[in-house]
């Protein structure tokens, strides 16, 4: 596979992006970004082209959700570029690429000294931990937060100098020239960045550079659906006619080809397999023994499934997953066991106390179901490994893979790939330790590059769910009876997911290992978002960490995903034990969030919003995000009615606060498959396990929404100023409360449990 230097250009891009100044990090970095014949690389992020072609940098993971047009289009505004001649590149690791808001977030899982909290100590470990370990990962929609002012600071450097190539040739005033369209221009001349770069590339640029006006490059707001469209994302039209190159399209002279089989979980070892099925097969290239799986490596990937089938591998386990005593497990630790305090709003104990009612809530395993299973291509040869993989930490997996077989991590050259969807899948690597044993041992006689692909079959039984977890929720309620809430109390049991899957990430331990070396800890991302933004006088929220009979990880809308569901469920269930209509009930309470209030009168506005009442079928929820100083808010109106045979969700409106849109469209389309992806996970997406094997092993059995069953979406956004919020986690939370009260509405059933009619949970 050969993939130019120079990306690919507006309507073929491969890569997913973003741009650091260079000016913000140690200089002690060496320069990451190489030009090619023709190009000039303007520090660390982005490259300009004598033929006018401006490459931009690009170390986050494209998954879907628009990064490669996103952060590109940042530095084109910025810059002045032409959009038609804007080129993006998969960067390769660099301290300079270092997300360090995440990294912040995140410091309790790579230094649990710490307790998770960002201060400016904090802050200062992260950002070094982040440059040190070249930690770039794509997770918790930091994009904008870590990447976009380093963006336009790279894009005004670059700026500034070409400009200043012009002011000299002419003989004016800087300050007098423009950048736009890929033109520097004055009073009726013009000059191409083509011809300027040359000698712009050997000016020094001014530190710090001039800005633009801070909202240049936003997409404007009035007009919603009609507003124009000024920066089309760069991948659609090559994932519309199939020219997109994913992590399972590379291919490379002399590829073979492996499948594999894992044993069940939890604990499973490989025992014995028939290798003289396969004898005298030509097309079998070798058999692969891993500890816990077998491989067949052969020159086409069905003879290798049907390979590995044949030699029936038995595997030694032990603690064997099963969920028929999960549900009941959770649901005593959430009654009897012990908790830890997380969050603390008031100091009124006796609100806490007795409740006036309480819920129990539960919520099933989901797992991920991206539409491309694990894939990976490696090639061991000299004591080198390359790897081409699609991952949202690669540097995490570049040195899983190095030390699976005993390479020092220079020795590994990773290139990284899109994802054909991942919800956080791609944030585990035990596919790239997998595909590194497998070429290292097919290539002692001779290299070859291999690629390894997970059957549906084998990405159902091996993939690590979304935790299931308990509620208990109790109020106590101001007297009067008009069903104010004066404390609220949460018990959740569930276990720590976010420790576990740090210990996976970070410490490159065994799934088992992972899970007893976070035992019993209390995880505060395990419960984010349960505390309410209603301005509920006293509320408290505790985790009571759980151990089950499999491990757990994470995935799109994380905690958010089932701590929205408690919340606006009970919220739900006390308006109407009340007989209170549930948007002013909700609107009441709300206080002093008036950016909350506004979404959820749009909302009924936009949905016709009829009460909620007479079995109208409409359910409503709202739910707020907060990632450092900004806030991402939603609001979510569902009509939906039980038909036989299941649900029918027949419209869903939302409106959405999420601060200053960088790009409408791609909000938009965040926001609708964040809506469609938690109706997936309100009507399946879910699993239940037996003797270590999941009982739902095919796409088809998982209860996915199809195009024939999605509901009509109107989503508006509210005009902001405030710090952008990436959206992409707002409509998975929000989305299944929605649905559970408009159920109820319709029908005067009140569902407590994720996927809505799941059994056990």
């Amino acid at each position: 596979m050969h993939i130019s230097r120079r990306g690919v250009l507006v309507g073929a891009a491969v890569g997913g992006g973003l741009l650091v100044a260079w000016t913000l990090r140690p200089r002690s970095f060496p320069t990451p970004l190489e030009a090619g014949n023709g190009e000039y690389a303007f520090d660390a992020w982005l490259k300009i082209a004598t033929d006018g072609v401006v490459t931009v940098a690009v170390p986050q993971l494209e998954m879907g959700q628009g990064v490669s047009t996103l952060l590109p289009q940042i530095v084109a505004v910025e810059l002045g570029a032409d959009w038609r001649q804007v080129a993006v590149e998969p960067a390769p690791p660099s301290g300079a690429y270092a997300n360090v808001p995440l990294a912040a977030k995140w410091s309790a899982l790579w230094a649990p000294a710490l307790s998770g909290s960002i201060d400016d100590s904090t802050d200062i470990l992260a950002t070094r931990y982040a440059q040190l370990s070249r930690f770039s990962a794509t997770a918790d929609g930091t994009a904008l937060a870590a990447y976009e002012r380093p963006c336009r600071l790279a894009a005004a450097s670059a700026r500034a100098v070409l400009t200043a190539e012009a002011a000299e040739r002419w003989g004016v005033p800087i300050e007098e020239c423009q950048a736009r369209s890929g033109f520097i221009t004055h009073d009726g001349k013009e000059a191409r960045f083509a011809e300027l770069v040359e000698g712009a590339a050997a000016r020094e640029a001014p530190s710090p550079p001039p800005l633009k006006p801070e909202y240049a490059y936003e997409t404007p707001i009035p007009g919603q659906a009609d507003a124009p469209t000024d920066y089309p994302r760069l991948d659609l039209p090559s994932k519309v006619d199939g020219t997109h190159l994913f992590a399972g399209d590379v291919r490379l002279p002399d590829m073979v080809y492996a499948a594999i089989k894992h044993g069940p979980l939890e604990k499973a070892e490989l025992v014995e397999f028939d290798s003289s099925a396969v004898a005298g097969n030509d097309r079998v290239v070798g058999v692969v023994e891993g500890k816990r799986w077998l491989a067949a490596v052969a020159t086409d990937w069905w003879s290798a499934d049907q390979a590995v089938e044949a030699m029936k591998p038995r595997f030694d386990v032990q603690g064997l997953a099963n969920s028929d005593s999960v549900p009941e497990l959770l649901q005593e630790a959430a009654r009897s066991g012990k908790a830890y305090r997380i969050a603390r709003r008031g100091d009124n104990d006796d609100a806490l106390g007795e409740p006036d009612i309480a819920r129990r809530y539960s919520i099933a395993p989901a797992v991920h179901a991206p539409l491309e299973t694990a894939t990976a291509t490696a090639r061991y040869a000299d004591g080198r490994l390359e790897l081409w993989i699609a991952s949202q930490a690669p540097e995490r997996a570049r040195e899983a893979a190095a030390k699976a077989i005993g390479l020092s991590i220079e020795d590994v050259i990773l290139y990284p790939m899109p994802a054909g969807g991942s919800f956080d899948r791609r944030l585990e690597h035990d596919h790239a330790i997998e595909v590194a044993l497998i070429a290292k041992e097919i290539s002692k006689d001779q290299p070859r590059p291999v690629q390894l692909v997970w059957s549906r079959w084998q990405e159902q039984l091996a993939g690590i769910p979304r935790t299931p977890a308990a509620a208990l929720v109790w109020a106590k309620l101001r007297d009067g009876g008009n069903g104010f809430i004066e404390g609220l109390s949460f018990r959740i049991a569930t276990p720590p997911t976010a420790l576990e899957s740090g210990q996976r990430l970070f410490e490159n331990k065994t799934r088992w290992a992972a899970r007893n070396a976070v035992s019993g800890k209390p995880d505060a991302m395990a419960v984010e978002g349960a505390m309410p933004p209603y301005g509920i006088a006293d509320v408290a929220v505790d985790h009571v960490p759980t151990q089950i009979s499999h491990s757990t990880a994470r995935m799109r809308g994380n905690a958010h995903g089932y701590t929205a569901f408690f919340v606006e469920s009970f919220i739900d269930e006390t308006a109407a034990m009340f007989g209170r209509e549930p948007l002013s009930y909700r609107i009441e309470m709300l206080g002093q969030d008036v950016r909350l209030v506004s979404c959820l009168q749009r909302a009924a506005r936009l949905a016709e919003w009829d009460g909620g009442r007479d079995q109208s079928g409409q359910g409503l929820a709202c739910h707020k995000m907060t990632f450092g100083d900004a806030e991402g808010r939603i609001a979510c109106i569902a009509t939906a009615k039980r038909e036989e045979g299941g649900v029918r969700v027949s419209k869903i409106s939302a409106a959405v606060d999420i601060g200053r849109i960088v790009n409408l469209d791609i909000a938009r389309q965040q926001i609708e498959g964040g809506l469609i992806f938690g109706l997936s996970l309100a009507l399946g997406s879910a699993t239940s396990y037996n003797g270590g094997l999941p009982t739902n092993q095919r796409l088809a059995q998982l209860d996915l929404p199809i195009l024939a069953n999605s509901p009509e979406i109107a989503v508006d956004f509210i005009d902001s100023e405030q710090d952008p919020f990436d959206p992409g986690e707002l409509g998975a939370a929000v989305c299944a409360p929605a649905i559970a009260n408009a159920l109820f509405s319709a029908t005067g059933l009140r569902f407590r449990r994720l996927p809505l009619f799941s059994e056990g949970f």
